[in-house]
């Protein structure tokens, strides 16, 4: 029972402080403070960073039963930005992405652990290339709270996560260009159902 109660306290301050509600919330992505970054090793060279500039999803919050909570993301292919012309046209060709064919790639969350106090995996699967494999992201609760200049109630996270591309059927260039990509995301999302804090 001990050990219930404890894990029930880590779950309650890894989501948000105050009050518990019936009701999973759902939260949205401030685009603007939002951002979808990988990092690959460029030949030795380097760890190449792009990122994703167009998405859309949710993130639902259930305060009182952790596991129920979920992500669900659509990310629109065409939008990578490598900071190069060229290097981003090759990304949406046949070799990469192939963007014409695979518009869009999708995470969806199927579970959630604690593992700290501010800390929980999202389990999930990530479809690429209209290839779907089991993911996990590392994510880190930093901060939820109502927001100074909005007034609405916001909840911010870091995530992490490793994937090999070979395992998607993006294998281009490997080993020069390494198969194992690592994600990262910044991400503030805004609660719906509230214009501040109750």
């Amino acid at each position: 029972m001990k050990k219930l109660l404890m894990t029930a306290a880590v779950a309650g301050s890894f989501l948000l402080p105050a009050q518990a509600h019936a009701e999973a919330e759902k939260y949205t992505f401030d685009k603007a403070h939002t951002q979808i970054l990988f990092f690959v090793n460029h030949l030795g060279f380097s760890m190449s960073q792009g990122e994703f500039l167009d998405y859309d999803g949710h993130i639902m919050i259930d305060r009182e039963e952790l596991a129920n909570s979920a992500v669900d993301v659509t990310i629109q292919t065409a939008s990578i930005d490598m900071d190069d012309e060229k290097w981003d046209a090759h990304m949406k060709n046949e070799d990469f992405f192939n963007v014409e064919k695979f518009p869009t790639m999708t995470f969806k969350s199927t579970d959630v652990e604690v593992t700290g106090e501010n800390t929980a995996n999202v389990n999930g699967e990530l479809t690429i290339l209209d290839v779907t494999k089991p993911v996990t992201l590392e994510v880190t609760h930093n901060k939820s709270d109502v927001h100074p200049y909005s007034g609405k109630f916001v909840a911010g996270f870091s995530g992490t996560a490793t994937i090999k591309r070979s395992d998607f059927g993006m294998t281009y260039g490997v080993p020069g260009v390494a198969d194992e990509v690592q994600i990262r995301l910044e991400v503030e999302s805004i609660r719906e159902d509230a214009e501040s804090a109750e």
